[in-house]
C-alpha cells in the first residue's frame, strides 16, 4: 500500500516543515552515499549505549538517516501523505516539536524493549509514525487516495485514514511480536514505529491549534 495523500482536505498554508524535514532527509542521505559504513554507523544509536549515556545525540541524527533508496522514498512518501495535514493543524513550530519528540518516542520504545542491543537504529519512520498516529485521531474518517501493487497489478483506492493507519499499525504491532519471538536481533525497528504511533495518538491533541482548519479540498 502506498499512500498518496489526503482526498478531503487541502492544507490552507504551505506545509513549510515538512517540505524541509523531506529535504534534510534528502540531502542527509545523498551525503551519506559518499561515506563509509563506519562513518554512518556512528551517528545511529544504539539502546546499549544510550543507556551507558553514551551518545545522546544519536537520538535525534538518527532520525535523518537512512539504510537506503528504498528506506528514504518509503519513509518520504509516508511523510508527504500525512504530514502537511498535521503541519496546517498544528502549526509549523508545534508541528516540528511534536515530529523531534515523536523520533524520540520512537527510540525509547526501541531501547525498552532491547536494552542491551548494539544494533545501530536509524530511520525516520518513529517520527513518521507519531505523525500517523496524530492524523488517524485528528482526521479518522478522510479518505486517503492509496495505490495498492499486487505483482503486475496497480490499483488506486480511496481509503478512510483510520483503516489505512489501522492497517499499518497493526502490521508493525505483530511483527514486533514476530521478531520478539524469533530472537531476531536486527532489521527493521517495529518497536520504534509502534512506539512513535501510540505517541501520536496521546499526544496529538496538545499539539493543535486551538481552531482546527475546516475542510478545504
Amino acid at each position: 500500500m502506498i499512500p498518496l495523500g489526503d482526498v478531503d482536505r487541502r492544507p490552507r498554508n504551505f506545509p513549510v516543515v515538512t517540505v524541509i524535514l523531506i529535504a534534510v532527509n534528502v540531502v542527509v542521505f545523498l551525503i551519506e552515499l559518499t561515506g563509509t559504513e563506519d562513518s554512518i554507523v556512528r551517528w545511529a544509536f544504539v539502546p546499549a549505549h544510550i543507556l551507558a549515556g553514551r551518545d545522546l545525540y544519536t537520538i535525534f541524527t538518527a532520525m535523518f538517516l537512512h539504510a537506503s533508496w528504498i528506506h528514504i522514498i518509503g519513509n518520504m512518501v509516508f511523510l508527504w501523505a500525512f504530514g502537511p495535514e498535521i503541519e496546517d493543524t498544528m502549526g509549523s513550530i508545534r508541528y516540528l516539536i511534536f515530529y523531534l519528540l515523536g523520533g524520540c518516542a520512537a527510540a525509547a520504545a526501541q531501547i525498552a524493549v532491547s536494552p542491551a542491543s548494539t544494533v545501530p537504529s536509524l530511520g525516520a519512520s518513529g517520527a513518521i509514525a507519531a505523525v500517523m498516529g496524530a492524523f488517524i485521531v485528528t482526521y479518522p474518517r478522510d479518505r486517503i487516495r492509496t495505490v495498492f501493487v499486487i505483482f503486475v497489478f496497480v490499483q488506486v483506492a480511496y481509503i478512510p485514514s483510520v483503516i489505512l493507519i489501522g492497517i499499518w499499525f497493526l502490521t508493525q504491532l505483530f511483527s514486533q511480536v514476530g521478531a520478539r519471538v524469533t530472537t531476531q536481533t536486527g532489521g527493521v525497528a517495529y518497536m520504534a514505529h509502534v512506539g512513535g504511533f501510540i505517541f501520536g495518538t496521546i499526544f496529538a491533541r496538545l499539539f493543535e491549534k486551538k481552531k482546527r482548519p475546516e475542510i478545504a479540498a
